[in-house]
């Protein structure tokens, strides 16, 4: 990311328990904001997950292999739902992007 004095880059933690301070700190240019927990709405792509898991719940694959190549597909599909994303991760708060 060449982060330094001149490029600041921004880790956005969910507060996840392996989320945990560097011992020694973050590197020059390097900042992290932690979301407060039980906030899913701070991080839209986490609705995301039972659009991805309805195709592998309740199903064994024989390798990782299969389970990669039903989630490809899924995702792949889910690329080409733009509405169907919008559902699920676009909140009245958010601004929408202009190009």
């Amino acid at each position: 990311m060449d982060a330094g004095p001149d490029h600041h880059v921004l880790v956005v933690e969910d507060g996840g328990g392996f989320h945990v301070p560097a011992q020694q700190g973050h590197p020059s240019g390097i900042e992290t904001v932690r979301l407060p927990p039980y906030s899913p709405e701070l991080q839209p792509a986490e609705r995301l997950w039972q659009l991805t898991d309805a195709t592998i719940a309740n199903r064994c694959f024989e390798s990782l292999d299969a389970l990669s190549e039903v989630l490809g597909q899924q995702c792949a599909w889910l690329e080409t739902q733009l509405d169907l994303l919008s559902q699920y991760t676009l909140f009245h708060w958010w601004p929408l992007c202009q190009n």
